[in-house]
């Protein structure tokens, strides 16, 4: 009786063991499920702001708003733990050229008018190898809030004297190679890792050399999609936000007091009033 329960045994175990081979076998040629992604889902829509001829009331024409945008620079303080930043006070969208130099007068020392209309851009959010920018910053206009670092119009401030730039003077924009640096886009593309756009630009300066110079640096360009702002007369804005990094001795600039990398962030706020 023994021997047949012995026998009765090793048959289930048999008959189990072909039985999980068989059931381990019918999933051999289904696919696996794809691994998780931690890649991420980039939504772009497909709006195109352009400048056009900046009419007042177009609403097919977009317009800087210079009051409420901004060029911001900050660079480490050489011995120090803190940063040293300030802004440009005058800046603009424009294709500078050397037959544009001059001074050019305005009449509100408290607002200064823009020298030049800032129409030398385009952007299309779907498209960006059709977009392109083109800026300038006057160089004199660096303002950090310390008189002592940027000059007034009779005192040259270290700040100002460190870029090898001109004296500021009242009522008046000195356009000219020693106070004008500028950017170029020539190449704008998607950021394969994010919403934002990889720009490569061409940035122009003479800072303390000779005669100016053209670096390439890459930069990185974010958009704020259009917006309806609810007044009483509504309109749409948008903005751009540029940030970059250039090598001040690059250009010459040699000052002990400021790091050799000098980060740059361009706010731009656009509307179509």
């Amino acid at each position: 009786m023994k021997q047949v329960n012995n026998r009765f045994l090793m048959a289930l175990l048999v008959l189990a063991s072909f039985g999980g081979y068989i059931i381990s076998c019918s999933h051999d040629n289904e696919i696996p499920p794809p691994p998780a992604s931690s890649a991420p889902v980039i939504t772009r829509g497909t709006n195109i702001h352009l400048p056009g001829n900046l009419t007042p009331g177009n609403s097919n024409e977009w317009k800087m708003d210079k009051v409420h945008s901004s060029c911001l620079w900050s660079t480490a303080y050489v011995g120090a733990a803190g940063l040293l930043t300030g802004r440009f006070d005058i800046f603009g969208a424009y294709d500078i050229t050397p037959a544009k130099f001059g001074n050019y007068p305005y009449t509100d020392l408290n607002r200064p008018s823009q020298p030049f209309p800032d129409s030398s851009w385009a952007f299309y959010e779907n498209e960006p190898e059709k977009s392109y920018l083109n800026g300038y910053v006057l160089i004199n206009t660096s303002n950090t809030g310390e008189p002592g670092r940027d000059g007034t119009f009779t005192y040259v401030g270290c700040n100002l004297a460190a870029m090898g730039t001109t004296q500021k003077v009242a009522y008046q924009h000195n356009i000219n190679v020693t106070n004008v640096a500028q950017i170029k886009t020539s190449k704008i593309e998607f950021d394969k890792t994010s919403a934002d756009y990889i720009v490569t630009i061409k940035l122009t300066w003479q800072g303390k050399l000779a005669a100016p110079i053209t670096k390439e640096i890459i930069g990185r360009l974010k958009y704020v999609p259009k917006a309806t702002i609810a007044a009483a007369s509504p309109y749409d804005v948008f903005g751009l936000q540029l940030k970059f990094q250039l090598n001040c001795r690059d250009f010459g600039v040699t000052s002990t007091s400021i790091a050799d990398k000098i980060d740059v962030e361009c706010n731009m706020n656009f509307n179509n009033k």
